[in-house]
């Protein structure tokens, strides 16, 4: 139990609960969920459909915001920001990858990489993005625009682009939706590799246990509540553990 007050904690909710919809019509998507992720490390989401898995990673990004409960970036609770001091935290402390790469077709890999930093009028610091864009394998890619790179290469700009700003956490959803299983199985261990080579903490939303198994830890959810965790997860225990919930209790 020592470790949970040792270990530095980069995103967190408390008794989170959202609901959308009124009435008749609320759901609940989360219904009390409590849980931290620990700096420096690589956590996979999972869940059935309609678990809250998605809803989870968004109110704890900032993205959406909780119904009850709190959400917290390091220290920071969240829901104690105005939309100003909220914008600023996501720019700033947080990193997001999506299953569409999201990248700016006119700019290059370079310049869209940089974006973050040039949109805050930050020069960031040059040792740390030339680092970034060896640890992703695009050093003889840097002058070519999207359109030119493959899905599996359009997604590692997007991966250093989001560790770009040294963020707090960088929140992955679904990243390697759209790659086939190289691309997206040499995107996973990049995300592995960031968390781990540049202490960062990657928090990754996915249905897939092999994407699951490049964590080191995965959370699960069904019905918007937090019902296991699993350490150093392996795909055939993740897939076991996932079809236990498709059995009637």
């Amino acid at each position: 139990m020592t470790t949970a007050t040792t270990t530095r904690t980069a995103a967190r909710v408390t008794d989170a609960v959202k609901v959308y919809g009124a009435g008749d019509t609320a759901v609940r998507a989360l219904d009390g969920v409590t849980v931290a992720f620990p700096a420096g490390r690589f956590t996979a989401i999972m869940g059935p459909s309609g678990s809250g898995k998605s809803t989870l990673m968004h109110c704890a990004a900032g993205l959406d915001t909780l119904t009850s409960g709190a959400a917290y970036i390091g220290d920071t609770e969240l829901g104690a920001l105005d939309d100003r001091r909220l914008t600023l935290l996501r720019r700033d402390r947080v990193g997001f990858v999506f299953q569409a790469f999201n990248l700016v077709p006119t700019l290059t890999v370079a310049e869209n990489i940089r974006l973050p930093l040039d949109l805050a009028g930050t020069r960031g610091d040059p040792e740390w993005i030339d680092a970034l864009v060896d640890v992703v394998g695009l050093r003889d890619r840097l002058h070519h625009r999207p359109s030119e790179l493959s899905g599996g290469q359009q997604q590692r700009v997007a991966v250093a682009r989001a560790f770009a700003g040294r963020p707090d956490v960088v929140f992955a959803d679904e990243p390697t939706g759209n790659l086939d299983s190289r691309s997206g199985g040499e995107v996973l261990g990049l995300l592995a590799r960031a968390a781990g080579e540049t202490d960062r903490t990657v928090v990754m939303v996915t249905h897939d246990p092999m994407a699951a198994a490049h964590a080191d830890e995965v959370v699960f959810l069904a019905d918007g509540r937090l019902v296991d965790r699993m350490e150093s997860p392996t795909a055939d225990r993740v897939l076991d553990r996932m079809k236990a919930f498709e059995v009637p209790s």
